[in-house]
């Protein structure tokens, strides 16, 4: 079985499904990429590592790291194994350096989990020629998910939605704090982005 190493491309709101993301993984050697639907939880827990953003507390996928690392088991490798009926099927690759064992895990959970170990991502040629699109479609969808990314502006009570680029460094920095308190970490990564570019 010949492995396709992927990378991710990007996390956006889902188009198709309310209160679902869409995670786009790239073939590392290809142009092919695989958009997979994945949970509010989860796209939070992928972001934050993408984003390096330190939460206060751990989350689900950060306690398994600690407890995975408690008992000397390291990850070695994610692979999104298998296609059926619409529902990706994927495996957590694991050692504690004498015996090899892979753990069943939904895509999602897999690819947070691998993210805080540091480990590479693969799929199967079956899957990516099932489930991969052409790039041309996605650029376009990343056009438009970017023309309208705004957040709340937290000026004087204000409900108006106002982009980032309009918004004050000051006012950047106490939206970034209230994100953080709140633990939205896609909304606080968006804002550390616009404050990055200024500086």
């Amino acid at each position: 079985m010949k492995k396709i190493q992927l990378e991710i491309l990007g996390l956006s709101s889902s188009q198709s499904q309310t209160g679902s993301f869409a995670l786009v993984l790239g073939e590392r050697d290809g142009n092919r990429r695989l958009p997979i639907i994945i949970g509010m939880f989860e796209a939070q827990s992928i972001a934050i590592q993408i984003e390096k953003i330190n939460p206060n507390r751990p989350l689900t996928h950060d306690l398994f790291k600690s407890f995975a690392e408690q008992v000397n088991v390291s990850i070695t490798e994610v692979l999104i194994s298998d296609l059926k009926e619409g529902v990706f099927y994927s495996k957590i690759m694991c050692t504690d350096g004498e015996k090899e064992f892979e753990l069943d895990a939904r895509p999602s959970d897999a690819i947070a989990i691998g993210l805080r170990f540091g480990v590479p991502i693969y799929t199967v040629e079956s899957v990516l020629s099932e489930a991969g699109i052409i790039l041309s479609d996605l650029e376009e969808e990343e056009e438009e998910s970017e023309e309208t990314a705004t957040v709340k502006s937290t000026s004087s009570g204000s409900s108006a939605k106002e982009p980032l680029h309009q918004t004050s460094v000051d006012e950047l920095n106490k939206m970034l704090n209230e994100a953080l308190e709140k633990e939205d970490y896609e909304k606080a990564a968006k804002i550390r982005d616009e404050l990055n570019k200024r500086n």
